[in-house]
């Protein structure tokens, strides 16, 4: 028992680390800046975020994680000794145990991909949870009783939708379009529009400050900085909140379509329970406003965002981690 337990939540766009006993204690972008000269780890985290895109030659900032997976394992392995270093402290004695999860969607390699980059960066033992299910977990969604819960969790690289029921999942998808590819259409757009190039951070910028899944009454505008594709030249425009929500809204309804595949092959029993409950809405992404309003006019079905959608994800690994004799069936581990 003198070990430390963790249950990480190894998002794309961030991670986030529970600490048995203690709660969530680290909350981190998913970003390493590596020195091309010696390939050694100059930043991890916000640290490395803020260096994205203003690197120079010598050094690379990276998102090692691709919709949900891991798509750099190396720098993986080196961003999670990292995070364990960081929580457990560097003179450790005895090696914590580690719960990670991981889209419901992912192929055995991909599992062992992670298995192999937790034991090599320090864990004892690690467990492996299906991220729909720990959302569940985190979102106090009642899954162990015979009624079928609905959860939709939206983050920066992989939606999750799943209907889950007696402490397992019955029906799922996984859809590798979320929070960055809503940032990617927002770039896209203002260089068709007007010319400007504008940079991953600054498209994120607009989708927090003006994004919206459907138009609102109120015009808000947002200054955009970037650069001219004809000049070469830095440039500033204003863009407004309807011209944003048109260019995201091809991106959402990928998302909404995912979760009606899910709505078609749900079992009619378990699909009156949704209509009762509703469905739950978490991740980062799930915060975009108005994007539940979207959903419930697409579906026909009432959407509501779970408390704390951020933290969902790590709170229902960490939940399962401190009760693991309960959910044993839904853990796989190495």
């Amino acid at each position: 028992m003198f070990s430390k337990r963790l249950g990480i939540d190894l998002g794309t766009a961030n991670s986030l680390v529970y600490l048995a006993g203690e709660g969530v204690v680290l909350n981190e972008p998913t970003v390493v800046a590596v020195s091309l000269d010696d390939n050694r780890i100059v930043a991890v985290g916000s640290e490395a975020k803020d260096m994205l895109g203003r690197t120079p030659g010598n050094i690379t900032a990276t998102k090692p994680m691709k919709h949900g997976v891991i798509a750099d394992y190396v720098i993986t392995e080196a961003m999670l000794r990292y995070f364990i270093h960081k929580v457990v402290g560097r003179n450790w004695f005895f090696k914590p145990e580690v719960m990670i999860c991981v889209p419901a969607g992912v192929t055995q390699v991909e599992r062992r991909a992670v298995l192999d980059a937790t034991l090599a960066a320090g864990a004892k033992v690690a467990y492996l949870i299906e991220e729909p299910l720990a959302a569940a977990i985190g979102a106090k969604v009642p899954i162990a009783q015979a009624s079928g819960n609905m959860i939709v969790d939206i983050g920066g690289g992989s939606t999750e939708v799943a209907v889950v029921s007696l402490g397992g999942i019955v029906v799922n998808k996984s859809a590798r379009v979320a929070g960055n590819k809503i940032d990617e259409s927002i770039a896209q757009h203002i260089k068709k529009r007007y010319n400007l190039i504008i940079g991953e951070r600054m498209s994120e910028d607009v989708k927090i400050n003006i994004g919206s899944a459907v138009k609102t009454a109120k015009e808000s505008k947002f200054e955009v900085r970037g650069r001219d594709t004809a000049s070469g030249l830095p440039r500033m425009i204003e863009v407004t909140a309807q011209e944003i929500t048109e260019a995201i809204t091809p991106v959402l309804m990928q998302i909404v379509n995912a979760v009606k595949e899910v709505l078609e092959q749900t079992p009619p029993e378990l699909g009156a329970d949704i209509i009762d409950k509703g469905i739950v809405m978490s991740g980062g992404t799930s915060l975009l406003r108005h994007f539940d309003t979207l959903m419930t006019k697409v579906t026909g079905v009432p959407c509501h965002i779970a408390e704390e959608p951020l933290l969902c994800v790590v709170k229902g690994t960490g939940v399962a981690l401190e009760n693991i004799a309960l959910y044993k069936r839904s853990i796989s581990g190495k």
